[in-house]
């Protein structure tokens, strides 16, 4: 085997084996519509991905690596949804959507030591939104993320002018988003920043610090213009 189709492989799924299985039964049930369909793949996938109760994938959906895909109870993949994993996997919480073309990739060419992805329980991934783990992307549950949302744990390496950018390396410190957070339509989060529970990143903000716990961010950067103590009224 030479060693395009070995880099090849080693992007679509975890074996050879596993491959050409995954194929097949990617190309005889991930196209059928309607409650069929999404039945029919909650019996079968469950052949190639890690499953800890009953999902809903609809048509259309692109897993890539899925032997180390974990979906729990009541998880749903929306039309267009791209999720690609590697060693340390993707993990979603039960009872969590994923909208219609949003993205999860961990696909982890730089052999990165925590490049994962972990979705809490109850949370919500907006239509069009990224999630990249490469650096370790954690979010705990119930955390609601709008549609266009940029998670970006890894930063590169770019003061040497004489380097081309992408091979002067990278910091990969991770995100973290704690429970009940809200992070608003278009907001970007960079990598090592933690946003704390129940605080607000508002629309288009870009967040290059952590965010206190019950703190709303705006602006680019985001700086905190209000924060409040648990149930308070706002």
């Amino acid at each position: 085997m030479n060693e395009r189709l070995k880099l090849f492989l080693s992007v679509e799924s975890t074996s050879f084996a596993r491959y050409w299985v995954e194929q097949i039964i990617f190309g005889l049930f991930g196209w059928i519509p309607s409650l069929i369909g999404i039945g029919i793949r909650a019996l079968v996938y469950r052949l190639i991905l890690e499953a800890r109760g009953w999902f809903a994938v609809q048509p259309g959906v692109t897993l890539k690596q899925p032997h180390n895909i974990s979906l729990d109870a009541g998880v749903y993949l929306d039309h267009g949804v791209y999720i690609h994993a590697c060693p340390n996997g993707v993990e979603i919480g039960a009872g969590t959507r994923v909208m219609y073309n949003a993205e999860l990739h961990v696909f982890n060419f730089r052999d990165l030591p925590n490049a994962r992805i972990s979705i809490g329980k109850n949370c919500v991934i907006g239509p069009y939104s990224i999630v990249m783990g490469h650096g370790g992307t954690l979010i705990g549950d119930n955390v609601i993320i709008a549609p266009r949302v940029s998670i970006l744990p890894v930063n590169h390496f770019y003061a040497d002018p004489q380097i081309p950018i992408r091979d002067q390396g990278v910091e990969a410190k991770g995100i973290v988003i704690e429970d009940n957070a809200w992070i608003g339509a278009g907001a970007t989060i960079l990598g090592g920043v933690r946003v704390g529970r129940g605080s607000v990143v508002g629309a288009g903000a870009v967040v290059t610090r952590d965010v206190a716990p019950y703190t709303l961010v705006i602006g680019m950067p985001a700086q905190a213009v209000r924060s409040w103590e648990p149930g308070e009224q706002l």
